[in-house]
């Protein structure tokens, strides 16, 4: 059971360090006794086996001791983004069925005054709403590796949010898998910045790190400089991000000379999001730090696949599947393609969901024989080495031509002046649609003509951007991902 987790490890290594919080650092044996603790108060508060309780906390303590606290008991724990708007918390909420919610009083009160959840119990930690009493123990409720343990709300960038049920098998085999992977130790110590309350935080900085007896340096909120810090404070060997950050990490130690920040950092983790490759070169040059891309969904607990630390780094792939994942790439008809082809990329293995919540009909247009459809383009190389290139919602045909936003893409992030790129289809008279590009520059903005004057030396000209268009900032997710959609209702 994935609560188990940590149980084990305080039996095995009580005074190893858990987590680290600021200046406080915290044994495995004391986080589990918190943990305990809280699920007792839980159980007197008569949550139940196979209830829902929403989560709408950052990376801090409270955080990780309430999500294995519910698992403890059998209950299922919702992550939530704490700062989407009311009206989707609202829906996650009531589409759910939670009947209880853990968050601040900020959050809480204008939930609390909509009609549609005035039957859910809340509970603000800000408040002392969570009042535990040292030295209880949970009771025994009998589980199974079948029971969910999670639900995780997808963005809904396609419409309404749906709830991947994700059960303690899914979760606990994806962390082992992982953790195996990237080769976790009781030496490592890994920076936990990307939001708790996403997948890929979830299994990358959380449960495979703890299961393999590592330590979590709890970070609030990504700001390079704090990364940075506590990289060196704490000797820190792993870090995980997004692309983004990937970025802003490197902007910054190059503008404040900050390059031997990251001198412990054994491996740097990239996912969430394809990173171009002029960004991961812009990266490992500057810190002398290897990225190794990996890929995943919420629906496979996440990660699938990862370039693996004991072969070679493909640069632009996203590796070969993790132990006990299979992966295949299909066409329309769910037919194998030959390597080197574009489909659609499918997964099967111990960490695909178990379906998604009160939704038969969006979980059949998934799961169908065993397999997970992924929705996103890809390709394999002979080698085994997949690709990703582009949600299938994304790719644009300009008159009867594929054109994949990543590959403009690429060629953009080429460009010394880009420091930022998104590309979007846009509908057009002639041609049904044509590529337009949102850029952040470093200078003064480039004219259309000369962005697509640099371009055509890569790309052939149907692939040009037909606007481009100077932006101070890209619309991003919580995690750090280009919201294309946003970009779209410009």
């Amino acid at each position: 059971m994935v609560d188990e987790i940590v149980q084990t490890q305080a039996e095995k290594t009580p005074e190893r360090i858990a987590y680290i919080e600021g200046d406080r650092t915290i044994t495995y044996r004391d986080f589990n006794r918190s943990i305990d603790a809280l699920a007792h108060f839980f159980v007197q508060q008569g949550i139940q086996k196979g209830d829902h309780v929403a989560l709408l906390l950052g990376n801090e303590p409270i955080m990780l001791e309430a999500m294995y606290s519910l698992f403890r008991i059998g209950a299922v724990a919702i992550p939530v983004n704490p700062h989407y708007p009311v009206r989707d918390i609202v829906y996650i909420v009531e589409q759910s069925e939670a009947v209880a919610v853990i968050s601040y009083e900020e959050i809480l009160k204008p939930l609390k005054e909509d009609p549609i959840v005035q039957h859910v119990t809340y509970w603000a930690v800000d408040r002392g709403d969570l009042r535990v009493e040292e030295g209880k123990r949970a009771p025994h409720i009998a589980r199974k590796p079948t029971d969910v343990a999670m639900i995780l709300y997808t963005s809904g960038t396609t419409g309404r949010a749906k709830g991947a049920m994700l059960t303690h098998e899914n979760i606990y085999a994806n962390a082992r898998d992982f953790g195996t992977s990237l080769e976790y130790d009781g030496d490592d110590r890994v920076i936990a910045t990307l939001p708790i309350f996403h997948a890929f935080a979830l299994t990358v900085v959380v449960h495979a790190p703890l299961l393999r007896g590592a330590s979590l340096i709890l970070v609030p909120s990504f700001r390079p400089r704090y990364v940075l810090d506590v990289a060196e404070r704490h000797e820190a060997t792993v870090f995980a991000g997004v692309p983004t950050m990937y970025h802003f990490l490197t902007e910054y130690a190059k503008e404040h000379q900050r390059e031997e920040a990251f001198r412990t950092i054994r491996v740097a983790i990239s996912g969430g999001s394809s990173m171009p490759v002029a960004m991961l070169d812009a990266f490992e040059s500057t810190f002398d730090v290897r990225i190794s891309e990996g890929y995943g969904l919420s629906e496979a607990s996440p990660v699938t696949s990862f370039n693996p630390l004991d072969r070679e780094r493909i640069p632009g792939s996203v590796g070969q599947p993790i132990a006990n994942v299979e992966q295949k790439i299909v066409d329309a008809d769910g037919n194998e393609v030959p390597h080197g082809e574009i489909g659609e990329l499918i997964v099967r293995g111990p960490n695909v969901m178990k379906g998604y919540y009160n939704d038969e009909e969006a979980t059949a247009r998934v799961l169908k024989n065993g397999w997970l459809y992924t929705g996103d383009l890809a390709r394999r190389d002979k080698e085994g080495y997949f690709y990703i290139i582009d949600r299938k919602d994304d790719l644009m045909i300009v008159g009867g031509n594929n054109v994949y936003p990543r590959e403009v893409e690429e060629a953009l992030y080429a460009l010394e002046e880009v420091k930022e790129a998104a590309v979007v289809g846009v509908e057009d008279w002639d041609y049904g649609e044509v590529p337009a590009a949102y850029v952040v520059f470093r200078t003064t903005p480039l004219s259309v003509e000369e962005v697509r004057r640099r371009l055509a030396e890569t790309l052939a000209t149907y692939k040009l951007p037909r606007y481009v268009y100077a932006l101070e900032t890209l619309p991003k997710s919580a995690t750090g991902k280009v919201l294309r959609h946003a970009l779209r209702k410009r």
